[in-house]
């Protein structure tokens, strides 16, 4: 027969997981891998993490279906708080986007301009493929697009996906084609075939990671004290250290700026 204390441990440790609504680029790139185990040492917290575009995690979260949100479109994310379904958004980590494209770079876009590289990537109608998916990286990609003179009409050549950042690099590589990704990605993605970086170092390349706690408020499920225990580690001293460490190939993925 089992025990009542028994029992009362097993639900205990049942109780002991969140789930964190997040991004593609978190989990693709590996941070996840690497942050998560030293989290659950410290907690004793399982973390689930569902992986979605920016604009499906945020949905996730507003339904209740996540504890914690970490996701990288600081606009939504405030509206989010706004509204009422976060409890409050700290900045974590950022790291930046980059334009990869063919080595040979045929249309020239090859600089630090992300604008004037997508002028020429729309005049020459060269293949470019957009995500499509309302992630963070394709409502930045957006934003540069509207940022040019040729929004309306981006070349023959654009193609929309609606897929993850793993996948549209894997279309652009068997493709020849250019694509917006995040660095992170990027270091972590093997198929490179002929692709590379070609646009970086474009103040508005700067991506940034916020996280948040779901509101108790709009959904009673939300597990409050387990969700704070992680946005507290994340953007403390020992998850700030743990982000920082990651690294591939000697370069850092992701730079901890929680503390300011």
């Amino acid at each position: 027969m089992v025990s009542a204390g028994l029992l009362a441990g097993t639900a205990a440790l049942a109780q002991s997981s969140i789930v964190v609504a997040s991004t593609t680029s978190t989990e693709q790139s590996g941070l996840f891998g690497h942050i998560l185990p030293q989290f659950k040492q410290a907690t004793g917290i399982d973390v689930k993490v569902v992986a979605l575009g920016t604009g499906q995690a945020i949905d996730m979260a507003r339904r209740g279906d996540a504890d914690v949100l970490f996701v990288h479109d600081k606009v939504a994310e405030e509206k989010f708080v706004a509204d009422g379904f976060g409890v409050k958004r700290l900045e974590v980590m950022y790291n930046d986007f980059v334009l990869v494209g063919p080595k040979a770079d045929p249309v020239g876009t090859k600089g630090s301009d992300v604008v004037a590289a997508l002028k020429k990537v729309a005049a020459a109608n060269a293949p470019f493929i957009s995500r499509g998916d309302k992630s963070g990286t394709h409502a930045a990609e957006l934003r540069f697009w509207k940022m040019t003179d040729t929004d309306a009409n981006k070349g023959s050549g654009y193609k929309e996906c609606g897929c993850g950042m793993g996948p549209a690099l894997n279309i652009a590589a068997s493709s020849g084609a250019y694509v917006l990704t995040d660095r992170g990605t990027w270091l972590n993605f093997k198929n490179r075939a002929d692709l590379d970086v070609l646009v970086q170092g474009d103040q508005r390349l700067f991506n940034q990671y916020g996280v948040m706690l779901v509101s108790s408020a709009k959904h009673p499920q939300v597990k409050t004290a387990e969700g704070q225990k992680f946005v507290d580690w994340v953007t403390g001293s020992a998850g700030q250290a743990a982000i920082a460490s990651y690294k591939i190939g000697g370069e850092q993925l992701f730079f901890p700026n929680a503390a300011k």
